[in-house]
């Protein structure tokens, strides 16, 4: 979890900031004067600071001109000062200071966020630096045949670990040609998509922001082209690019992935910290499950992170779930039972049952295996650009 670090005397200010700042996922410490905030930037080496600038023992100046000393040529921890003071020469005092950047109170938490994100993705990305990019977790949702669920399950699972455990997910429909995420989420064909990252000339931050699309159960979207001849013209070092950032963005990163194991689903597969394998029981189904864990192997994905999912579990298909991980020889890690009637509502109104449904039972599956991913995955940083 990404730490900051508030310096600041008022204790409103920093009940403010304390829980603005936890809203959006961060760690917060707090201290009350100069020369606690001093020793609290040695001891807990946060990723940013807030720093206002009148302060008891030490004021804001001399703090920043304190930790730029001790720092040196080496790490750099961004600071932005807090201050009530509008005159510009408050301000370019502050950034000889050695302050990154520098607010007016009262602010607008959004303008404080947006400056928070912007320099920890600047200085993320120095070598050498004292920050790491943080970079949230990716799931990939692979169906071994079509017609298992897995746009269903990739879907209910990133609203899932958003309302359950309010973490920020974007949801990638990487069916490029074919992707169902504007039906199943009632989106229309005049949303953007992926294929405004790569028609223009470079992919930034700013332009993935832009095209992402937000749902009412509030997840972000990053929708597949409207049409499928636009999706040809998503190759794989554009997909890489568009999840690095996303992954800097998002606590996870849910991928929809196509079935073609090519060059563009490998991109994604690359980035995977979890790869789910959708399938039913049925015999074509296991033995394209067969086919696709072996060839996982042989490009040399880590057998642990890939792991079975099967969907209606209940359903009779003539092959028990017990005759199917005797097939495969292995069990499965994830199921879901069969409840046709839920599903193919939520499907075809657009509202999927997580959202509109969390407490059917299907709905509570899939927040019962949101919980086990975030056991098991959760981010060790909060991403913090958005």
């Amino acid at each position: 979890m990404t730490k900051i670090l508030v310096v600041d005397d008022d204790p409103n200010v920093q009940r403010l900031l304390r829980v603005t700042l936890k809203q959006e996922g961060f760690e917060v410490v707090v201290a009350g004067d100069g020369a606690e905030g001093l020793r609290l930037w040695e001891v807990e080496s946060p990723a940013l600071i807030l720093l206002d600038v009148t302060l008891a023992k030490l004021d804001g100046y001399e703090v920043a001109t304190k930790i730029r000393e001790v720092e040196g040529s080496g790490a750099h921890v961004p600071i932005i000062m807090l201050t009530a003071e509008k005159e510009v020469e408050q301000k370019v005092r502050g950034l000889r200071a050695g302050a990154d950047d520098y607010l007016v109170k009262p602010f607008h938490q959004a303008e404080l966020l947006a400056r928070m994100k912007s320099l920890l993705a600047r200085f993320s990305t120095r070598e050498g630096g004292g920050i790491r990019a943080p970079l949230g977790k990716l799931l990939a949702f692979y169906g071994a045949k079509g017609g298992v669920g897995t746009t269903t399950l990739a879907i209910n699972a990133a609203i899932a670990l958003h309302q359950e455990h309010t973490r920020r997910v974007a949801l990638v429909d990487g069916v490029l040609q074919f992707g169902d995420h504007r039906v199943f989420l009632d989106l229309g064909n005049d949303r953007k998509s992926i294929s405004d990252l790569v028609s223009a000339p470079s992919i930034d931050n700013d332009l993935v922001k832009s095209v992402m699309v937000r749902h009412d159960s509030g997840v972000d979207l990053l929708l597949a082209p409207p049409s499928p001849e636009d999706g040809d013209l998503v190759h794989e070092a554009q997909m890489d690019q568009a999840l690095t950032i996303l992954r800097t963005m998002y606590d996870y990163v849910i991928v929809d992935v196509e079935k073609r194991l090519g060059d563009l689903t490998l991109s994604v597969l690359d980035h995977a910290d979890m790869i789910f394998v959708v399938m039913t029981a049925d015999l074509s189904c296991l033995k394209n499950v067969r086919l696709v864990l072996e060839a996982l192997a042989r490009v040399g994905y880590e057998s642990s992170k890939v792991k079975l999912l099967l969907n209606r579990s209940n359903a009779f298909t003539g092959i028990s779930v017990q005759a199917a991980e005797g097939a495969l020889k292995r069990q499965f890690e994830f199921k879901i039972t069969n409840e046709y009637r839920v599903a193919i509502s939520a499907q075809n109104s657009g509202t999927p049952f997580a959202y509109s449904k969390p407490d059917s039972p299907l709905a509570r599956e899939i927040a019962a295996l949101a919980a086990e991913v975030e056991r098991s995955t959760a981010p060790a940083a909060k991403p913090v650009s958005r």
